[in-house]
Formats: structure tokens, sequence, C-alpha cells
């Protein structure tokens, strides 16, 4: 398995899929699995499996509240702050941005808190062009719930003394969980301490319809490869993975038993509600689900599963 997984530096590097539209401007996985480390050399390809668009009202709403200048750290703005916990969400907003540039009437935000779940999103983020830069928050946290957990402490002591502080505006999909606005509007918790939180959907989410032609292709092109490894970041997508892997018994719609099948695909997942609908659904068990939904969290899960294959 040594030879298979971890190859030699004359050799080139094992293919790593990325079940994933590649992010813009920069894309933090590429960079990563792109770089040899630690002795080893991944060979990175993206194979999109959602299509995203923007919403046209979400988006028109949100544009409104720039151009009114909704959005300072005024007590009297209809906002106090902008979260973000995905790139999409950052890209529609990016683009807003972009769009309003030469507008005497466009807002700067560097006066409000703008909080991002995790490092792929700042990076995001960051990348929008602002003089001075966005006050970015939360990156340290990794995840929706810890990143709520943080806002509440934070955007409390951002207005503190008894000022009041303004709904925070969540810009989402529309598909994302409700921990965020549930964790800051608890009703259990005391009147100084809860935050508003408004959602405006800017971006809609299908499967993209080549998929599955795209993936086998891809699969095709490096037949050759004695080994791959493939990631996957949401349940979406993960039948036609596992039939253009060749795992799927037509029969019962599970994974075929491993006796029966070429080992030569290591899946990864990007945490464990992948992994569960993988278990739950096809009776399969991915090799690696990675403990934090990051690059990072990524590569330490496929490095850790290789070193304890040696």
């Amino acid at each position: 398995m040594a030879s298979l997984l971890a190859p030699s530096s004359d050799e080139s590097g094992v293919p790593i899929l990325l079940l994933k539209t590649k992010s813009t401007p920069n894309d933090a996985y590429e960079e990563l699995f792109a770089t040899r480390r630690d002795g080893l050399t991944f060979e990175p390809t993206f194979v999109p499996v959602l299509q995203h668009q923007f919403e046209r009202e979400g988006m028109t709403q949100v544009r409104s509240i720039l151009q009114d200048r909704k959005i300072s750290s005024h007590p009297a703005s209809a906002y106090g702050g902008l979260i973000f916990t995905s790139q999409r969400a950052v890209e529609a907003f990016a683009k807003l941005v972009e769009d309003g540039k030469g507008n005497e009437h466009w807002p700067h935000l560097q006066d409000i808190p703008v909080y991002s779940v995790g490092p792929a999103t700042t990076r995001a983020l960051k990348a929008i062009p602002q003089t001075p830069p966005l006050q970015i928050f939360g990156e340290h946290t990794g995840n929706g719930d810890a990143l709520a957990q943080y806002i509440l402490e934070h955007y409390g002591e951002w207005y503190k003394d008894g000022q009041v502080k303004p709904p925070l505006l969540f810009l989402v999909g529309e598909q994302r969980r409700d921990i965020i606005p549930k964790t800051l509007m608890d009703a259990h918790l005391p009147d100084d301490k809860r935050i508003e939180v408004t959602e405006v959907v800017v971006y809609g989410t299908g499967v993209m319809e080549s998929f599955a032609q795209d993936f086998k292709t891809v699969l095709q092109s490096m037949a050759d490869r004695q080994t791959r490894w493939v990631v996957v970041f949401s349940p979406t997508g993960c039948d036609s993975m596992l039939k253009g892997l060749d795992m799927l018994d037509e029969q019962t719609g599970k994974v075929k038993s491993p006796a029966t099948r070429k080992r030569t695909t290591y899946i990864a997942t990007i945490g464990p509600t992948t992994r569960d609908y993988l278990k739950k659904t096809f009776n399969y068990e991915p090799d690696v689900c990675s403990e934090k939904p990051s690059p990072e969290g990524v590569w330490d899960g496929i490095t850790n599963f290789i070193r304890a294959s040696l």
C-alpha cells in the first residue's frame, strides 16, 4: 500500500479529485494539495457537482441596502455587521461591490464587523478590494456553531455600554443550516445578549447535470494510474460518484463487497454529514472523515491515513 499511496520523489503525484467548484480568485484546496509537503505529492483536479447562480431578488435587496447606506456602526442603522459562511455568498457580495464601483453613494464598510466562518471564506473576503480593508472576524471558528458563539461575545463588545445592537445581515444560499440565527436570536437569551439576524438568499444551488459524465471522463483520463483519492463535499452526487467508480451493486443499491472490486480508489469526506449519508444510504464507510471542514482538515485526514498505512 505504501507504494500506491506515497509515491517517491521521482514519481508523479497521486491524483486527488475534489468534487467541488473551484473557488475564485484562489482555491485553498488547490494551493495546499498542489504543493509538495511532508514528502507527499498530489495532483488536484476539480469536478464540480453543484452549480450556483445568483438569486436576483436577494441580490437586488442587498444592492439597495448598500446603496442606501443601511449598514454602518451608527446605532440607528438597519444593520451593524455582516455574516458570511460560504464562499458563494462572498462571490455574490464581491459582484455587488464590483458593480457599485464609481457610485458616489456606494458605502465603505470598514467601520463594521464582518464575520467569517473559516480561513477559506476569510481569504475570499480579503480578496475584495476595499481601502482600508474590511474588518473580518471569526476566521478561527471553523463552523457555524462556533461562529455563532463567537459573535454573541464579540458583537456584544462592539456595541457595549448600553448601545442598541443593530441587526446583522447574513448573506446565504437557498440550502443552509439555521444554527447561526437560531443561536443569536434564542428566546432564552437575555435581551441585552440577543442579536437579531436578517437572512437574505443571494445564491441558489442545483445539481450539475453534466457531473456524471464529467466524473467519468476524468476517471478515464487517469485509468493508468495505480491509485487516486476522491474528496466528497456533500451528499449531492454521491450516487453518481459511486456508479462512476463501479462500486455500486445495481441490485441492492449498496456498495459492492470489497472482495469483489479492485482497490484503487480512496474516499475522504469533508465531515460527518456526508460520511453518515454514505454509510446510511450505500452501506459505505469512507476511508477518511475530516475532523475539520477545511483544506487543512482534509490534508491531515488523508496524510494521517497514508502514514498509518505505511
